[in-house]
């Protein structure tokens, strides 16, 4: 037992060295990699030194210059936080309004489309809403706004107190828009597809604003702009809507719902101006496939309807329904639109220009300008964007551009941006 004493005092010794030298070893390179990282670190703390930092942006700078220039790209509104779901301008066309998945209604100021920067006013909408569309509302500065939530969809109304006149006191800013009205549960737990919104000018109508709000159910909810309050209801009896739209004059309803026939409804006004109201009146028929997206015409009195079945039509729906006269097909284009093996692809919008002679129509995030008497395509930007696009509309008038006046289209897309486009040329 003594004999193996000097032998377990030895090997403990050699143990005890060894592990020394490894742990030493260990540290030595640690210390030498955190050593190797802290020159890094400190080139890395001033950003004008960083040669990778200075050309990552030289690089980025390079691709927004290829990017743009689509010929009618005219400018960029930045600044959203999240996916773009909706947009509209308002009756002064200058002003923008877009909805955002960030929570934020902004109202841009348009003062000449080629700006480097504009000015927007924010509208923080309650907590918990999504907004899903925006749309005109009664004045000019008031816009409703469709949010959805886990109970379900509602609807506010934003509009501006006009200040009052004081002779003592000048004020230099409009108030912000506060909640006018607000509606629940619009759709019961059901999402808004469309909202629109429009001056009604036909027959007796009093000019009130009417509110189109359409459900990814079955059911389309008409609103008083001013008011809030509902004014009719429509059921278009089919499996889904995918859209619906009312005519610029506030006298018919037209919906897409997956089918392929098209079933619009007209609104009657009472003598007092009010919706008395909402009655279907006739159906589309002619498409072999379903409907994707249709628009009204400037003047109220065409449909222009585009299909899966490859085709856009141009229909007559200012007829003696009353009198069983049908309405009529005027014209009907192929969708000049094909992939690389040559397949037919589908619109997913359409928004005719208020003078009605240009076409806008979108598939994915790429968009076409065609013209609706023709079928002809007058321009096409392949990526207009670098995301789905969401929605569109046309500015009711001319917007300055430097020294001229211009027509605009803008276009909200899921890269969380709105773009300005320039109408080409018919």
């Amino acid at each position: 037992m003594d004999s193996m004493l000097p032998i377990a005092i030895v090997s403990a010794i050699i143990g005890v060295v060894i592990a020394f030298l490894v742990l030493g070893n260990y540290f030595q390179k640690k210390k030498s990699e955190v050593e190797s990282i802290i020159p890094n670190n400190k080139t890395s703390s001033k950003p004008h030194k960083n040669p990778l930092k200075k050309s990552h942006s030289h690089t980025a700078d390079h691709k927004d210059a290829n990017k743009r220039h689509h010929p009618l790209d005219l400018n960029t509104l930045k600044g959203h936080g999240d996916i773009v779901t909706g947009l509209c301008f308002l009756p002064n066309a200058q002003s923008l309004a877009t909805a955002c998945a960030d929570g934020v209604v902004r109202v841009f100021k348009l003062d000449d489309a080629s700006s480097k920067s504009f000015k927007f006013l924010r509208i923080n909408l309650p907590a918990g809403g999504h907004p899903t569309a925006v749309a005109v509302a009664d004045e000019a500065s008031s816009v409703a706004v469709a949010c959805h939530a886990l109970f379900g969809s509602s609807l506010y109304m934003y509009g501006e107190e006009k200040p009052k006149g004081d002779a003592d006191s000048k004020q230099a800013k409009l108030p912000i828009p506060e909640i006018k009205w607000e509606q629940h549960k619009v759709h019961d737990k059901r999402a808004v597809l469309t909202l629109v919104g429009t001056k009604a000018t036909y027959g007796s109508a009093d000019g009130s604003t009417i509110i189109v709000s359409c459900s990814e159910g079955t059911d389309i909810v008409l609103f008083h702009g001013k008011s809030g309050k509902i004014v009719g209801n429509v059921d278009t009896n089919q499996l889904k809507n995918n859209m619906a739209t009312i005519s610029p004059n506030g006298r018919f309803i037209a919906a897409a719902a997956f089918t392929a026939d098209v079933k619009v409804w007209e609104i009657v006004y009472s003598k007092d101006g009010a919706v008395k109201e909402v009655s279907r009146i006739m159906e589309l028929k002619g498409h072999k496939s379903a409907v994707t997206w249709l628009c009204f015409s400037p003047n109220s009195e065409q449909i222009i309807t585009a299909s899966k079945d490859g085709t856009i039509r141009v229909w007559n729906i200012n007829v003696r329904y009353h009198l069983s006269e049908d309405p009529k097909t005027l014209k009907v284009f192929p969708i000049p639109l094909k992939d690389a093996s040559g397949t037919t692809l589908q619109y997913d919008r359409l928004c005719i220009s208020p003078d009605g002679k240009i076409l806008a129509t979108t598939h994915g995030s790429m968009m076409q300008w065609l013209c609706p008497e023709t079928g002809k395509v007058l321009d096409t930007a392949e990526k207009a964007h670098d995301g789905d696009i969401t929605d569109m509309a046309w500015s009711p008038s001319p917007i300055p551009l430097g020294d001229k006046q211009v027509l605009v289209l803008a276009t909200s897309s899921v890269d969380k941006k709105v773009k300005l486009w320039a109408a080409p040329s018919p």
